[in-house]
């Protein structure tokens, strides 16, 4: 049974709701996808971000994936448009860490510190519409450097569970955070 059988077989039962079936693909993928976004963008973190993304979109659109037993060129043209996109727009993971920032800031300006007093609003705002799993998974990620099988071990889930999480997270802050800047 060669590997292009195998992605077959798993794209077949993850379309049949197999959960599992897909945590298999992306374990499977994720070292070239990550390999593909990273040629792209040249950041490891920004990298890992679309790969998660593209997984996504990967699950979410598998029924348009037309020959199964492509599915990994398949999946590669999605992280690579992924991350052409990531690279055209600049999302919240590349700017400075608000750590930085603040330490430039050094809490001197009114104006800095009420822009940041204004982020943080908007955060916690943000952070308060996600469902609490996913809140768990982002904040434990993102703000205390958790590693994915970490939060898994934590929360008696799979790995692949906790990036999915993550994932569907991070684009949820996205959008209310871009909503709340054009309001």
């Amino acid at each position: 049974m060669n590997v292009a059988d195998t992605d077959s077989r798993l794209v077949a039962r993850a379309l049949g709701g197999d959960a599992r079936a897909f945590e298999e693909l992306v374990r499977r993928h994720l070292k070239s996808a990550h390999a593909v976004a990273l040629g792209v963008l040249g950041n490891p973190a920004d990298a890992e971000d679309v790969c998660q993304d593209a997984f996504l979109t990967a699950l979410q659109k598998l029924e348009e994936c037309r020959d199964p037993k492509r599915f990994a060129a398949w999946l590669m043209r999605i992280v690579r448009n992924q991350a052409l996109n990531f690279r055209e727009r600049r999302s919240l993971r590349q700017g400075e860490p608000l750590e930085r920032v603040a330490e430039a800031a050094g809490g001197d300006d009114p104006g800095r510190e009420a822009e940041r007093s204004e982020l943080r609003d908007r955060l916690l705002t943000a952070l308060a519409v996600l469902p609490e799993t996913q809140r768990e998974v982002v904040l434990l990620h993102d703000l205390e450097g958790w590693r994915h099988r970490e939060i898994a071990d934590l929360l008696g889930t799979s790995e692949g569970a906790v990036r999915v999480r993550l994932l569907e997270a991070r684009r949820r802050l996205r959008t209310e955070l871009e909503g709340k800047e054009g309001g």
